[in-house]
């Protein structure tokens, strides 16, 4: 009964607008093990309110994604991991400020222009060719955390900085499963203090969270399959139209 009141709340188009996404969004992050909020949060904010959409997006990303975290955990570098984590759960509740606080159309313009700037950097091919540290990590950690807070996009700094060191993949893969997971718990936190958690999020979750942990395992299932190269461009390509028509400055075109 929720759920239908909810849903006679929210016009059809969106509901088909968000599932659409969230289709999309998850197939990404269950292939890449990252690039689901890149998707889902430009379009997400332009539909509904921007804390809205972050915090259904981490608690159903969160429950999707937990069956996966004993195994990273045993599997990651926590030497590498931990000054990162760090770094993360202390400027996430910064990020979660800036969210709450901040103008909605601010924070769409934000996560658009954060997007684009986090898929130019993955795109360019940049590297951190410096040695690894644990004052890098944690640097690298802050930034994420804070773009966790303000926008659930934390996997491209990350992303980036692991890819350029001597890791393997396969470690990389459970470092990122781990710090995700510590994150999302500091995000958690942070989200629930100031008031971000209300029945309507839990609706959303209600309504999203099928049709995105079928995507989740569809990409999984994917990612042995489907050339690495063939499929980022696919993601690059639809992470770069979901940021540019989700730019405000769109809204008379995509928006009614």
């Amino acid at each position: 009964m929720f759920l239908f009141d909810l849903l006679g709340q929210v016009p059809t188009g969106t509901v088909l607008i968000l599932v659409m996404v969230t289709l999309v969004a998850g197939a990404v992050r269950g292939f890449a093990g990252f690039g689901a909020g890149l998707i889902l949060m430009p379009v997400a904010a332009a539909v509904i309110d921007p804390p809205l959409a972050a915090a259904t997006l981490l608690l159903m990303d969160f429950f999707i994604t937990l069956p996966l975290v004993p195994s990273a955990m045993r599997r990651a570098n926590w030497p590498t991991v931990l000054p990162t984590a760090i770094g993360a759960l202390i400027t996430v509740p910064l990020g979660a400020f800036v969210l709450i606080n901040s103008d909605p159309l601010a924070v769409r313009w934000g996560i658009s222009i954060a997007t684009i700037a986090m898929l130019g950097l993955m795109i360019s091919g940049w590297r951190y060719r410096g040695t690894p540290s644990s004052p890098v990590s944690f640097s690298v950690g802050g930034l994420a955390g804070f773009l966790s807070g303000v926008a659930q996009i934390p996997g491209p700094p990350v992303v980036t900085y692991w890819m350029s060191g001597p890791l393997p993949a396969a470690i990389i893969r459970a470092n990122l499963i781990t710090f995700f997971f510590i994150g999302s718990i500091g995000s958690s936190v942070a989200y629930g203090s100031i008031g971000l958690f209300s029945a309507k999020v839990l609706g959303f979750v209600i309504l999203l969270a099928p049709t995105y942990g079928l995507a989740v395992w569809a990409g999984a299932r994917l990612h042995p399959l489907a050339p690495e190269q063939w499929f980022r461009r696919v993601a690059y390509s639809l992470i770069a139209i979901a940021a540019a028509t989700s730019l405000p400055a769109l809204d008379g075109l995509f928006r009614s």
